[in-house]
Formats: structure tokens, C-alpha cells, sequence
């Protein structure tokens, strides 16, 4: 049940595809654990895809805003990709999407990285 399905990159843009459910336990650590190691190795363009990611808990939500954080201290930005309702739903109330940006497209989204 691992949460990172697959790792690409386009360009400077790190693409992890997510997969399950964002949450407490393996999944939430598995990811900040990956997002943290590629940040501290000058990978600070991140784009990750949650269309598969039927749920996330305040455990994904702090992993999430520590990416954003981390990447931002290195001049970087961490974007979501193809958010589910119920995801959408969960970063609306707190109001989480009010700090990352989300997108539906993703060659929009990787445009968004141009300077």
C-alpha cells in the first residue's frame, strides 16, 4: 500500500504520482521522508500527482505543509495535481489550498514553474 506509485521528472519539475490513503501511520512518513530527501538534494520543484489518493488526515497535512515549507527555504514550490473531491474538500477547510496551488492540468501545472 505504498503511497509514492512512481517518481518522474520533466525539466526541473519532480513529478510523484500518489497513490491510497494519505494518513497517520507508513504513508504520510514515506512521504515526507521522500520529499525532504529530494529537497535536501536541490530537487525543489515538486509537483505531486493525488488523483489517486482517496483520503489524507492531519498527518498529510503536516507532511504536506512541511514540504511546502522546506521547499520555499530553498527558493523552490511544492504543487498539487489532480486533487479528488474529497481531498479537494479536506484542504479547502483547512484551508490549506490557500497556501499550495492546485491544478487539474498538468502541463498548466508544470508551466507554473517558468519563471
Amino acid at each position: 500500500m505504498g503511497t509514492i506509485v512512481k517518481e518522474c521528472r520533466t525539466g526541473l519539475v519532480t513529478i510523484l504520482e500518489l497513490c491510497g490513503r494519505l494518513h497517520v501511520g507508513g504513508p504520510a512518513e514515506e512521504l515526507d521522508e521522500r520529499l525532504q530527501r529530494l529537497i535536501t538534494d536541490g530537487r525543489t520543484a515538486l509537483l505531486l500527482d493525488c488523483g489517486q489518493v482517496s483520503a489524507v488526515d492531519s498527518q498529510g497535512i503536516k507532511t504536506l505543509v512541511r514540504g511546502v515549507i522546506s521547499a520555499q527555504k530553498r527558493g523552490g514550490k511544492l504543487k498539487l495535481l489532480n486533487l479528488s473531491p474529497r481531498v479537494r474538500e479536506v484542504l479547502n477547510i483547512t484551508r490549506l489550498l490557500t497556501v499550495i496551488e492546485s491544478f487539474d492540468d498538468e502541463e498548466a501545472a508544470l508551466r507554473s514553474f517558468s519563471p
